[in-house]
């Protein structure tokens, strides 16, 4: 009997070795003209300059009267209203007020206008109290845009007021990156659904849809292509059924050295294999190939090995083809609460919870850190980066931890971004 002792072909290359190579096989998305209202959340990939003057024309800031500042008369009289959406064309003359609406057209004549908080009318006459200064409340041509300003630039994300400042200057399409369509395909013949009870030797799918959650949090368009067995011909065609309708092609399991591995084989056949292997835990088999143009990113079967390689890598991959600058989760320093240990052939990526105390950052890693126990991930905010050539960290050592939730009630804003390049 000869013995199986398998030797990978593919050179352990780093983390950031590797960011690089996904990073230098990409480019954002060609983009799409879209109406403003699909735009949300996307990234601009046009500069837009404002068309028109806003306000278009000297317009009311308070609920009051319209009146000339110099006038000293004791009482006014009121020429009328002054309503907004309606230019009546009123005009006002020394001795004479018009009652105005917020939004409404300074009438012909009157250069300021005094709340109706200051005023009291009786029998058609305002009495103003206090003095008034010329454009005290009056908004002017063009005090918010100009015409031939620009107001939003190419790479700047879409959010609420983004879209209301193109509504207000009539730009109702916009040219974005679109959302990325992200196959996923989770692989491995003891793979049953969810809703299924499994059988012995079988386990209920969990990185399906962990991983298309993971898709839609990152703002792209998740597209599930099943589970595949550890079928040569079955994984092949849902590649190439991936490829054919995706952006991207995520798998999980199937990357290791076992005989029924298939993923790596099938990459090297269908496209490029551009790595193989990675010096880090967890996520050493790790996979990056692009099949006829496409990226395709073989992840490892182990529910939190899929999704800290999908933090690291495909994540800020598809920020990349949306278009987005800043592309990695940002890091911070922190203190470590206790001793951590750890194999220093690899850079270790471990679940931790942080919090804020006294002005500085401390970390708990979240309890047993092997790459099966997804629970290790429920409720952690950052990936303690543990890197490679030391295994042991003492009680109140700083080292990195990148913040994967942002919004963790344990955090306050963290600022900072990293580039492409980074």
């Amino acid at each position: 009997m000869t013995d199986f002792r398998p030797t990978s072909p593919y050179p352990m290359i780093t983390v950031e070795e590797a960011w690089q190579r996904v990073a230098d096989a990409l480019a954002p998305l060609p983009p799409e003209r879209v109406a403003i209202g699909q735009a949300v959340g996307l990234v601009l990939a046009e500069d837009v300059i404002a068309g028109v003057n806003m306000p278009p024309f000297p317009a009311s800031a308070m609920d009051g009267y319209a009146v000339i500042a110099s006038d000293t008369a004791p009482a006014r009289a009121v020429v009328g209203e002054q309503s907004a959406g309606l230019d009546r064309f009123l005009r006002v003359e020394p001795g004479t007020a018009a009652r105005i609406m917020t939004g409404a057209p300074l009438p012909d004549g009157a250069d300021a206008i005094v709340p109706v908080e200051r005023t009291r009318e009786e029998n058609g006459r305002v009495v103003i109290d206090g003095p008034v200064s010329p454009g005290d409340h009056v908004r002017p041509i063009g005090q918010d845009l100009k015409a031939g300003e620009p107001i939003l630039t190419r790479g700047d994300v879409l959010g609420a007021a983004e879209i209301g400042l193109l509504a207000t200057v009539g730009h109702t399409h916009v040219a974005v990156h679109p959302r990325p369509i992200v196959a996923v395909i989770a692989t491995g013949d003891e793979l049953v659904p969810p809703d299924q009870t499994p059988a012995p030797g079988q386990i209920r799918d969990s990185n399906s849809d962990a991983l298309l959650a993971a898709v839609a949090l990152a703002g792209a368009s998740p597209l599930h292509l099943g589970r595949v067995g550890d079928d040569r011909d079955a994984l092949r065609q849902a590649l190439l059924d991936g490829v054919a309708r995706a952006n991207v092609v995520m798998t999980s399991g199937g990357v290791s050295m076992g005989t029924r591995d298939l993923i790596k084989p099938l990459l090297e056949e269908l496209g490029t294999v551009r790595f193989g292997r990675l010096s880090a835990k967890p996520g050493k088999p790790m996979t990056f190939a692009t099949v006829r143009g496409i990226p395709c990113f073989g992840l490892p079967g182990f529910p939190v090995s899929s999704l800290v390689m999908f933090e690291l890598f495909v994540r800020p991959a598809l920020r990349l083809l949306a278009g987005h600058q800043r592309l990695m989760r940002p890091e911070v320093q922190v203190r470590l609460a206790h001793a951590v240990r750890h194999e220093p052939d690899r850079t270790e990526f471990q679940r931790a919870t942080i919090s804020l105390r006294e002005g500085e950052y401390w970390a708990e890693p979240t309890g047993v850190q092997v790459s099966g126990r997804l629970k290790s991930l429920v409720g952690a905010n950052v990936l303690l980066r543990l890197p490679a050539g030391r295994g042991a960290f003492s009680a109140g050592e700083r080292v990195a931890a990148m913040v994967i939730d942002e919004q963790h009630p344990g955090l306050l804003a963290v600022a900072g971004s990293v580039s492409r390049q980074s």
